[in-house]
């Protein structure tokens, strides 16, 4: 892309370039979200209930792996963003290729520590006797292949920053249609189950990491891979781990928190109540992904008008986003309110599993009109290398609200004679009311200190 063409995210309306840079994202993280509904669909009808649950056990410890794609993805393209504000072009083109080098050396570390410990970590994870082997068969293969999962992350990530946010999404497509394509023959045809289902996975991303690699390696881009650039440097990679480490622990305390919820839910309510929350959060997680594709959109515009001191455009941008997130949201709040049933056979024929279903749905989902709003502040701070806050917002949700209440909530409803699942369903509303109470203080204060500047 052409420095020129760089500077229209200083220069041009923030509604059209949020526009022009979100939706490629939207589109991009609907596809991916429509994968990961269709793989469970495929699993939950084709494989069984109990398959589905160890899908939902194995899935903290993929987001785990995921995760510290987050940590170099992430940082770094917020650094990009930053330095491309700055003019500093040759300082972005080391951090493109500090990316491989540290996607790389962490991918290959986690994949050794996790296949050595991988029945442990699954059992812990919430695994039970029954669903441990379909956790297992998914994520050997997941790990075999995390490598890739990295670079394909980190790639992406760096391709919205230099301005090809288009680029971006038809590599997150192309993995999606082949992911598609390929999980009922594997599934289906070849008989092979959940690991069907993770070879899919691991095959569309190496094509998807192709179509990235051919894009850096043009020589009239202005980042490029080129002679030069190919060492570890101690300056960009502790700057962009600082910046990434706020989705990281985000991403960490998330899985955390499933990890917690699961063994509450195998406590209280065993394997069907595991498959229950993995069938809600997985539509949710549609939607949620929908905001991912606006933060995509803002993180560029928000971090390059941070970079050239362009307060007032920074500060639109980032209300346009809180206001196009919550609109989406309120979406996932009308079908979880009026009409769980619909979704939930998506996954699943069982008539039991649905009946019980519909209820906790309801109350997982009853505060989802409000959640885009810390998602999209948590992101806002990201975006402008102020790690500490974003930070702080995305531990108070899942660390500081969400994990005592997922442990003392059931003790307390037993003690007063209701049924303790409950004390875990009502959890997670509780704790997302209360993020979005914490995120509208900190940023209202921030707020006035960007308009006195």
């Amino acid at each position: 892309m052409s420095a020129n063409k760089i500077t229209e995210l200083g220069t041009q309306p923030i509604r059209s370039l949020l526009f022009k840079y979100a939706m490629p994202g939207v589109i991009a993280m609907t596809a991916m979200s429509l994968y990961n509904m269709v793989d469970s669909i495929f699993i939950g009808h084709g494989v069984g209930a109990l398959a589905l649950s160890g899908l939902t056990v194995a899935k903290p410890f993929m987001d785990i792996c995921a995760a510290f794609g987050t940590l170099v993805g992430v940082g770094a393209s917020s650094l990009v963003a930053i330095k491309l504000g700055e003019k500093d072009y040759r300082s972005a083109n080391d951090i493109l290729a500090n990316v491989i080098l540290l996607n790389v050396l962490l991918g290959a570390i986690i994949m050794v520590v996790g296949l050595y410990w991988l029945d442990p970590i699954l059992y812990a994870f919430g695994a039970s006797d029954e669903t441990i082997a379909y956790a297992r068969d998914y994520m050997e293969i997941i790990l075999w292949g995390n490598i890739i999962t990295h670079i394909y992350y980190g790639l992406n990530s760096m391709l919205r920053s230099v301005g090809h946010p288009r680029i971006s999404m038809y590599a997150t497509i192309l993995a999606v249609l082949l992911n598609v394509a390929l999980d009922p023959i594997f599934i289906f045809v070849m008989d092979m189950g959940v690991r069907g289902a993770a070879l899919a996975t691991i095959i569309s991303q190496i094509v998807s990491v192709i179509v990235e690699m051919i894009i850096f390696l043009n020589p009239k881009e202005v980042i490029h891979f080129h002679r030069g650039i190919w060492r570890l440097r101690r300056d960009i990679t502790m700057r962009a781990l600082g910046i990434g480490l706020a989705p990281f622990l985000m991403h960490m305390a998330a899985c955390f928190v499933v990890i917690v919820l699961n063994n509450q839910l195998k406590r209280y309510g065993g394997d069907m109540a595991i498959a229950t929350f993995g069938m809600t959060n997985r539509f949710m997680f549609f939607f949620a992904m929908i905001v991912m594709g606006i933060q995509q959109g803002m993180q560029p515009i928000v971090g390059y008008n941070y970079g050239a001191n362009l307060k007032d455009r920074m500060l639109r941008a980032f209300k346009l986003s809180v206001y196009c997130a919550t609109c989406v949201m309120g979406v996932l709040w009308l079908f979880g309110v009026f009409w769980p049933e619909g979704f939930i056979r998506l996954f699943t024929h069982d008539d039991v599993l649905v009946a019980q279903s519909i209820a906790p749905a309801r109350v997982m989902l009853c505060v989802m009109f409000a959640v885009g709003f810390p998602m999209i502040t948590g992101n806002f701070y990201t975006s402008i290398g102020m790690a500490p806050k974003a930070i702080f917002l995305s531990l108070t949700r899942q660390v500081l609200f969400l994990i005592p209440l997922i442990l003392c909530l059931p003790l307390l409803f037993d003690h007063i004679g209701w049924t303790p699942i409950w004390g875990v369903w009502w959890a997670l509303p509780i704790s997302d009311s209360l993020s979005v109470m914490t995120a509208a203080i900190v940023i209202n204060r921030d707020m006035r200190k960007f308009k006195i500047q």
